[in-house]
């Protein structure tokens, strides 16, 4: 389970391995809040966080090998970042 990131293909390790698109995503909505001091009513926090959400997914960047993603949710199995077919289970 620690290595489980051996199981998707080689071109998305970097982006398994870190948490930084979670944390600098919500970096945003943490600097808002704490200087809005709160938004009120849970609604009015919840609309607040959608925007900042949407303002911040303009400058995110494309997964590193984002053409396999199509293997990935199709069901490729990968071993040590390669698609495993028949042939190299037999090597």
């Amino acid at each position: 389970m620690l290595f489980t990131f051996y199981d998707f293909p080689a071109e998305h390790w970097a982006h398994l391995r870190t948490t930084n698109p979670i944390e600098s995503t919500f970096a945003g909505v943490r600097h808002r809040t704490r200087q809005t001091k709160g938004c009120g009513s849970v609604a009015a926090t919840l609309a607040m966080v959608f925007q900042l959400a949407r303002v911040a997914q303009k400058h995110w960047r494309r997964l590193n090998g984002s053409a396999l993603l199509a293997q990935v949710i199709a069901g490729v199995k990968f071993a040590d970042g390669e698609p495993v077919t028949d042939k190299t289970k037999a090597a």
